[in-house]
């Protein structure tokens, strides 16, 4: 796999897997997790916002810009912030995100996102 499809591929899995775990998100109504004022209301414009970024992040990413390598950094660092923030609320004892799916999506979220920060880093030195 060469190295603009690699990056295009990694993007487009962290992409998937983070906005799947969004809607998970609102099954747990996560806002509650992060006291969100606003509830359900204030999580979908917050969701919103962030899918635009994330677009336009790919549409860096798929055109090579400059900017590729800060938006696959920014997703790849959401993504290990998104496992580890959602561990510690495991582990202190809250009970959403436990059903095996929403696991599993958090770890893959956490292993894909660390693959595509390490390809941006090799990418950037070469």
């Amino acid at each position: 796999m060469n190295k603009p499809t690699r990056r295009i591929n990694l993007y487009l899995l962290n992409f998937a897997l983070l906005f799947t775990h969004e809607i998970d998100s609102a099954f747990w109504k996560e806002w509650e997790l992060f006291g969100i004022p606003g509830e359900i209301q204030v999580f979908l414009v917050l969701n919103f916002l962030l899918l635009l970024v994330a677009l336009y992040g790919f549409k860096q990413v798929i055109l090579g810009a400059p900017r590729a390598f800060a938006f696959s950094i920014l997703l790849a660092a959401s993504g290990v912030f998104a496992f580890c923030i959602h561990a510690y609320f495991i582990a202190t004892g809250h009970p959403q995100f436990t059903l095996p799916v929403s696991m599993a999506i958090l770890v893959l979220t956490l292993i894909v996102s660390i693959a595509q920060g390490i390809f941006a880093f090799i990418e950037l030195w070469r």
